[in-house]
C-alpha cells in the first residue's frame, strides 16, 4: 500500500506540474489533489525537492534497468529524454524553476550512464584503453547533454528525436571509427 500512496503522490505531482509553475505548488495542493493527509505526504518526501529528487531517481533506475540494450547514440538518446518527452511541461516547469539543478544533475547522470553502456556495448570484443575509452564517454556525454539543454534552453520547441537522430545518421560509426583507432595505436 505505501508504494501506492508514494506513486499516487508523485502522479499528482506530475499532473500539477503539467497544469502550472513548481512555485505555484504547494504540499497542500498535492496532498488534496491525490486524497491522502500532510502527514502521508511527509512520511514519503521531506519536501517538494525531495518528491522531485525521487522522481529522477525513480526514471535512473528505469534507465539502469532498459541500459543493457544501447547500440547506438540514438538509443542513448532516445532512453534519457523518455520521462522528458512523456512529461514536457513538468520538466519543462522544473528546469524553469529554482531546483533546475536537480534536472541539469539528472540529466547530466543519464547521459554519462547511458553514453557508458553504448560505449560498452559497441566496444565489447575491442582491445579499448582505458583513457581512450574515457574520452569517448566524455565526449558523447557532453554531446548528448549539451543537445538537450539547449533543447531546454529554447523552450523545448523542436523536435528534439528527430534533429538528434540525423546528427546520429550523419555521424554513424564514427564511434566504431574512434575505437578501432584507439586499437591501432595501441598496438603501435
Amino acid at each position: 500500500m505505501s508504494s501506492l500512496t508514494r506513486k499516487a503522490i508523485i502522479e499528482s505531482f506530475l499532473k500539477l506540474l503539467d497544469e502550472r509553475p513548481l512555485n505555484r505548488i504547494s504540499v497542500r495542493d498535492i496532498v488534496e489533489d491525490c486524497g491522502v493527509n500532510r502527514n502521508t505526504f511527509y512520511y514519503h518526501f521531506a519536501d517538494l525537492p525531495a518528491l522531485i529528487d525521487a522522481i529522477v531517481k525513480d526514471d535512473a533506475d528505469r534507465i539502469a534497468l532498459e541500459g543493457a540494450g544501447l547500440q547506438s547514440l540514438s538509443d542513448c538518446l532516445r532512453a534519457a529524454l523518455q520521462f522528458t518527452t512523456e512529461h514536457r511541461r513538468a520538466v519543462y516547469h522544473i528546469y524553469s524553476s529554482a531546483s533546475r539543478d536537480i534536472i541539469e544533475q539528472y540529466l547530466m547522470d543519464i547521459c554519462d550512464y547511458v553514453v557508458q553502456k553504448f560505449i560498452d556495448n559497441v566496444s565489447a570484443g575491442m582491445d579499448v584503453s582505458e583513457e581512450d575509452r574515457a574520452v569517448l564517454v566524455q565526449f558523447h556525454k557532453c554531446e548528448c547533454f549539451g543537445q538537450v539543454i539547449d533543447w531546454l534552453n529554447h523552450g523545448m520547441n523542436t523536435d528534439m528525436e528527430k534533429q538528434f537522430f540525423r546528427i546520429c545518421e550523419l555521424g554513424e560509426g564514427m564511434t566504431v571509427e574512434m575505437l578501432r583507432r584507439s586499437k591501432e595505436r595501441q598496438e603501435t
